[in-house]
């Protein structure tokens, strides 16, 4: 650690000579005595009650200008991990708490070490965002997160399972050696965990495999670098793969009986990278059961406007948001509501997620050429009722789809945009004219998801965030009411995360008399979204913030996943 901090608050008169040099020479002497600088010039500051973390925090920020961070309501499970070893990261008392596009944001106690910083993060190819955090809180980060990332391991260690020695011995082959099992152990874990999505990813130095769970990853295991290959070549041979074949990505998938009553689909992609093949296996679990809509997180207003759209004889209803948003777990929940024995529905996705009986479904395949609009062409010669496309993702499949929505059929459909009014922008941009929109689109869902807090633990906050809940519009009559706002602790209910399960979070927007006069002018976005908030649409935000009131979720997921 530099002596740069120290320097900085001599010449800024925050410490004393005496106090200054107390320091100085019992850091040096340290020094000389151990051979290194194991011990943070920061701690002796503490130590001989020079200053306090937090007033050290305060004083920084004035002097760089970098905003303070609260790092005590941080959710470690949003830990940009893989970036730095977790011993650099200690050592220069920096964590990178989070990413958004091209900029990596580091929580920092002391930004005098800006140049190292930037050195451990050169490859990275980000731009450096700072917060300054209080040094004692960062520390209890630490701790943490070098404990959920062990306990895993311990875990999977005490099945018997992992074994360094005898997988290093193993080339993966055998459908009974060590990385076989290893690998099915993995697989298992995860959809007993009901994450989503398993991450198999390899470095210059380490290896580790990762869960998505509740929309987070977590770290479960690193197992030895050297059997990279081995672990890559058993995932091939079970989707199917060339395993020679290294340079290209490629996409297979797998079925795997989980017991006697449940066999799962895999869907398994590899992609070359600078220290060997990232592989990403998505569980296709289409066991899914079919839940209320309001358990899905709609209000009963909402629900009562869905309801009233899906019951329409024909028009067209989109549900959009990023990958992974419960999109379709919504539409899903719309055709188990439709499908009785006098409808025909057909549906087209890539691939079929959720396996609805009475439901004529068709997984897309563009090796034959059965793509989307191909697809849709042959199911309008299907005589059906209702049709469900995947996703909208070009003007061919858009006009076909809306065609057919005004041809006396309901069509469900999604797309990717951050808003419900924002999905106007998009079928405009991809070509669809105006008066297409505005006479067949019946309603605009929004979507994402939030992870709820653990009943077994959460506990209300110490101190209601009041700044920030004005700043999110809520009035001082909201704050007056019985409400308290909870954070997630962790107990063993929830592995540690505070976290059990998810819920969504919706902007339903009708596509009223108004807002078709406004698609037909050509109105932008914000336009759109401001009549629609006038006739009563409630943004994600609000909708998530609500589940906040409610005590569902936490004010970090929310400001998580809206602008």
């Amino acid at each position: 650690m530099s002596l740069g901090l120290l320097n900085i608050l001599k010449r800024n008169n925050y410490i004393s000579d005496e106090k200054y040099n107390l320091v100085l020479n019992t850091y040096k002497s340290d020094i000389r005595d151990v051979g290194n600088q194991a011990n943070s010039l920061i701690s002796y500051l503490f130590d001989f009650d020079v200053i306090s973390p937090r007033e050290l925090a305060r004083i920084l920020s004035e002097i760089y200008g970098y905003p303070v961070f609260d790092l005590s309501v941080y959710d470690t499970h949003h830990y940009v991990s893989g970036l730095a070893s977790e011993e650099d990261l200690y050592d220069y008392r920096i964590l990178p708490i989070f990413k958004r596009g091209n900029k990596l944001f580091l929580a920092v106690s002391d930004p005098t070490l800006e140049s190292s910083y930037r050195k451990l993060f050169f490859n990275t190819a980000y731009t450096l965002e700072y917060i300054l955090v209080e040094d004692d809180i960062l520390d209890s980060v630490f701790e943490i997160i070098r404990r959920e990332s062990t306990s895993m391991f311990e875990e999977l260690q005490k099945d018997q399972i992992f074994n360094p020695v005898k997988m290093m011995n193993d080339d993966g082959m055998s459908e009974d050696g060590p990385i076989a099992k290893f690998v099915n152990k993995i697989i298992y874990d995860a959809v007993f965990s009901r994450a989503s999505d398993i991450h198999f990813e390899f470095y210059e130095y380490y290896a580790r495999i990762r869960f998505r769970m509740d929309g987070v990853l977590k770290e479960i295991v690193q197992p030895p670098l050297v059997t990279k290959d081995k672990i890559s070549s058993r995932i091939k041979v079970m989707a199917k793969l060339d395993i020679s074949e290294k340079r290209v990505p490629q996409d297979g998938g797998m079925k795997l009986k989980i017991d006697r009553k449940k066999t799962i689909d895999f869907r398994v992609s590899t992609l070359p990278t600078l220290f060997g093949e990232k592989i990403v296996i998505r569980i296709l679990d289409n066991t899914v059961g079919f839940i209320e809509l309001k358990d899905l997180g709609m209000s009963e207003y909402e629900q009562n406007i869905l309801l009233e759209a899906i019951y329409r004889p024909y028009g067209m209803i989109l549900v959009t948001g990023p990958t992974g948003s419960g999109k379709t777990v919504t539409l899903y929940n719309c055709l188990n509501i439709l499908n009785t024995p006098e409808v025909n529905i057909l549906t087209v996705e890539d691939p079929v997620e959720i396996n609805l009986p009475g439901a004529n479904q068709v997984s897309m395949n563009e090796k034959q050429g059965l793509d989307f609009a191909r697809a849709l062409r042959s199911f309008l010669r299907q005589d059906p009722d209702i049709i469900m496309v995947g996703e909208i993702r070009d003007l061919e499949t858009a006009d076909i789809a809306l065609k057919a929505s005004q041809t006396g059929h309901l069509v469900f459909s999604t797309l990717h945009t951050n808003s419900a009014p924002a999905s106007v922008t998009r079928l405009s941009n991809m070509g669809v004219q105006a008066f297409n929109v505005s006479s067949s689109v019946l309603l605009i869902i929004a979507q994402r998801l939030v992870r709820k807090l653990c009943p077994d633990c959460k506990k209300p906050a110490k101190k209601m965030p009041e700044e920030i809940l004005y700043q999110l519009k809520f009035t001082p009559e909201d704050l007056k009411e019985d409400w308290r706002i909870y954070e997630s602790v962790g107990c063993k209910n929830c592995k540690g995360t505070g976290y059990r399960g998810r819920v969504g979070v919706f902007e339903v927007m009708p596509v009223s008399e108004r807002i078709q006069k406004a698609i037909l002018a050509g109105k932008d976005e914000s336009y759109i979204l401001q009549i629609a908030l006038d006739e009563g649409m409630v943004t994600l935000r609000r909708s998530g913030l609500e589940k906040v009131k409610q005590g569902i979720t936490s004010l970090d997921e929310v400001m998580s996943i809206s602008n």
